[in-house]
């Protein structure tokens, strides 16, 4: 297996749908010549044309709208947002429309549309260009919101949310760009909302998702030198949500830690602990989460510093789960 970036297999991912399915096609601003704002189409567009790689005006909504119609009559778009703040802009034809026209047409239609987020930050790209969204839609019945967290899933999961019929969000977090690992070259397809262990452990119980998951491993893998046991839980995705497979690890811990590249107020690890506490009768500790404060992503890279979950913080989190017990 070759050893590539996340940015690479996310690409492979692409190649392989523009060349084996001719219903799929990219859409976006800047991925033509340009190669996307992070290079992550490449020369995609000399390899297939201007035809199968759209270079879009600078209108969210309106490309969003385009995509939309195009999946409705049988193709499979792959819109990208420059940035995942963008798809604010959009709001009306991903939530009002991708989300709800199968059950607003009695699932006479489908909508297999695939939205790429590029999101979070950490290089000083501020409060517009730094957001993660991912909670929002969540919350909307209707669309998936996958969060690979590594190279092998970034590709696998692609190829999946390529071949739904449902409205996807494809969260890529612009920290895990130029993160390698062995891929394999083949395709192959990872099922949406099938978490996977990435550690197991018997002490502490940690859910994570998307960029938080290699901090999560760094954070685990420093605290089995103090002697506790960590448990690391990649959701993978957080619609559909693997409920099984986080009830599992809590129940064989007694103990929850949830480390979530987004907001802490009403976000992903608020639903995950309250989803936990209604579900078990007795846990060994409370409930802890690890997020971003409720603020304005900064510019300053003293103030990134503050703002962003370290592993230092989850290793907090889970000693004191552990201690309080």
């Amino acid at each position: 297996m070759p050893e590539v970036t996340y940015r690479e297999a996310v690409r492979d991912a692409l190649t392989r749908a523009l060349r084996e399915d001719e219903r799929v096609f990219l859409m976006g601003e800047d991925i033509g010549v340009y190669g996307g704002a992070f290079q992550v189409t490449g020369d995609l567009v000399q390899r297939f044309g201007t035809e199968r790689v759209m270079d879009t005006p600078i209108s969210e909504l309106g490309a969003a709208g385009v995509a939309v119609g195009a999946a409705l009559t049988g193709l499979r778009p792959i819109l990208e947002f420059q940035f995942s703040d963008f798809s604010a802009l959009a709001m009306e034809q991903i939530v009002n429309q991708a989300a709800k026209l199968r059950f607003m047409l009695g699932g006479a239609v489908s909508v297999p549309l695939v939205m790429r987020f590029p999101s979070g930050s950490g290089t000083g790209a501020a409060a517009q260009h730094s957001q993660s969204l991912e909670a929002w839609f969540a919350h909307v019945p209707g669309l998936q919101v996958v969060m690979p967290g590594s190279p092998a899933d970034a590709k696998g999961l692609l190829l999946s949310s390529i071949m739904s019929d449902d409205p996807t969000l494809f969260i890529e977090g612009r920290s895990l760009f130029t993160m390698q690992e062995d891929v394999p070259d083949e395709p192959y397809f990872i099922r949406l909302g099938e978490a996977l262990v990435r550690r197991p452990g018997r002490d502490v119980s940690l859910i994570t998702m998307g960029s938080m998951v290699p901090v999560s491993l760094q954070a685990a893998e420093a605290l089995s030198k103090a002697d506790i046991d960590t448990e690391v839980v990649d959701l993978r995705c957080l619609m559909p949500l693997d409920v099984a497979s986080i009830i599992r690890s809590v129940k064989k811990t007694g103990r929850l830690v949830v480390a979530e590249p987004g907001w802490r107020m009403y976000g992903a690890a608020a639903e995950i602990i309250a989803t936990v506490v209604e579900t078990l009768d007795e846990m060994r500790s409370r409930p802890r989460r690890v997020a971003w404060p409720q603020s304005a992503v900064p510019t300053s890279s003293r103030l990134e510093e503050q703002f962003y979950p370290t592993s230092d913080d989850i290793v907090a989190a889970c000693r004191a789960s552990v201690t309080e017990s």
